[in-house]
C-alpha cells in the first residue's frame, strides 16, 4: 500500500494577486456550515498569497461560547489573513440579557466598517500583490461579511444598505456574505453564487450546545 499521509511539501506563501476574483457569493440557510464554508474559501485564498479579511457582524458569543474562537488563533498564524468581530456579546433575540439597541448599534457599526473596507479596496490595485502585513484599509482581494444576512433578517441593518454595499464592490474584490435562515430575495439579482445550506438534522435540536473545536 502506498503511503500518502505526508502529502505534497508546502511552499512558503508569497504575496500574489488573483486573476479571476470579483464575484459576489451568498451563503444562507438553516443548516450548519455557512461560516465554515466561508472560512474554508478564505484559507484557500491566503494559501495562494491573496489578502483576505473577515468581518463578523453577530458572533459576539453566548454564555456557552468562549471569547477567543479557534478560527481567530488560526487566522493569526496565516499571513495575509486578518479579522475583526463587531458582534455584541450574546445573540439577538435569545433572551440572554443582551440589549437590542446595543445589537443594532454594533451591526450598524459593522456595516459602516464594511463600507469603509470596500471603498478602500476600490482605491487599491487589486490586480497586484498586497502586503500581507498591511492593514485591511490598504485593500483586499477577498472580504467575508460573516452573519450580515442574519443582521438584515433581524432588522438590525437595512437590506437596502446591504444591496448598496454589493453594488459598490469594485472589480477584483471577492465578496462573501453569510447568515440568515430566510431566503435573501433582495440579493438574488446581485449575487453570482447563492448557496442554501439546508438543515436535515442538527444536534442543537436535541439540546447539544456549541462545542469547542467545531462551533467555536
Amino acid at each position: 500500500m502506498t503511503d500518502n499521509t505526508a502529502g505534497p511539501t508546502a511552499e512558503p506563501i508569497e504575496p500574489s494577486a488573483p486573476e479571476e476574483f470579483g464575484l459576489v457569493q451568498v451563503w444562507w440557510g438553516d443548516g450548519k456550515g455557512k461560516t465554515t464554508a466561508a472560512l474554508g474559501m478564505a484559507t484557500r485564498a491566503v494559501g495562494h498569497g491573496y489578502r483576505v479579511h473577515l468581518l463578523q457582524f453577530m458572533k459576539g458569543g453566548t454564555g456557552t461560547v468562549e471569547d477567543v474562537r479557534g478560527e481567530y488563533n488560526a487566522i493569526a498564524a496565516l499571513p495575509g489573513f486578518s479579522y475583526e468581530n463587531a458582534g455584541h456579546y450574546g445573540w439577538h433575540g435569545f433572551m440572554d440579557g443582551s440589549l437590542d439597541d446595543e445589537h443594532e448599534a454594533r451591526a450598524r457599526g459593522a456595516l459602516d466598517r464594511a463600507r469603509e473596507l470596500i471603498d478602500a479596496s476600490a482605491d487599491a490595485a487589486l490586480d497586484a500583490p498586497l502586503d500581507p502585513d498591511g492593514p485591511p484599509e490598504d485593500g483586499l482581494h477577498m472580504l467575508v461579511l460573516d452573519e450580515i444576512l442574519y443582521a438584515a433578517n433581524r432588522g438590525l441593518v437595512d437590506p437596502a444598505d446591504v444591496v448598496d454595499l454589493v453594488e459598490s464592490t469594485p472589480d477584483g474584490l471577492e465578496l462573501i456574505l453569510t447568515g440568515g435562515h430566510e431566503r435573501p430575495e433582495y440579493l438574488l439579482d446581485h449575487a453570482d453564487l447563492v448557496t442554501q445550506v439546508k438543515k436535515e438534522k442538527h444536534p442543537i435540536d436535541a439540546g447539544q450546545g456549541a462545542r469547542k473545536g467545531t462551533e467555536f
